[in-house]
């Protein structure tokens, strides 16, 4: 990507929607994971983290570290180009060893809610695009 592509998209929610994206495409494969060992002894139902990433990421008020070099820790809220969905298993206490902890309506209402989530996005982007393309040909947005 050139030095003006960058520049428009990195100027855009592109990078935001794109990590949300992700985010939403990783919840989609755990969450159908989950599903898939419904009945699977002693398996632990896994989550994906990334909204709270993001909303912190986002927020303006905290502190935010300059780091110069790769060991470094971060310090304070993370760059949006940092913050990216992850996969864990969530601790209960509640649960006994060798019991599933899959609730399979919990799970498919997931499943829902993400694939709305998805949808939602792919259009705002599709709007993101069409917006850059208008600016870019000079012609009206429609």
């Amino acid at each position: 990507m050139n030095m003006f592509s960058s520049a428009i998209v990195n100027k855009t929610n592109v990078p935001v929607l794109a990590g949300a994206m992700n985010a939403a495409m990783l919840r989609a494969r755990v969450t159908a994971n989950n599903i898939a060992n419904v009945n699977t002894p002693g398996y632990a139902r896994v989550d994906v983290s990334f909204e709270d990433e993001l909303r912190n990421a986002l927020n303006r008020t905290r502190l935010q570290g300059t780091r110069t070099d790769g060991g470094h820790l971060p310090v304070g809220r993370l760059n949006l180009n940092e913050v990216g969905p992850k996969a864990y298993k969530p601790y209960d206490p509640t649960q006994p060893s060798g019991v599933n902890n899959v609730d399979i309506d919990t799970e498919m209402a997931k499943m829902a809610e993400t694939q709305i989530m998805f949808k939602y996005m792919n259009a705002f982007n599709q709007g993101v695009f069409n917006k850059l393309n208008a600016a870019i040909q000079a012609r009206p947005i429609q």
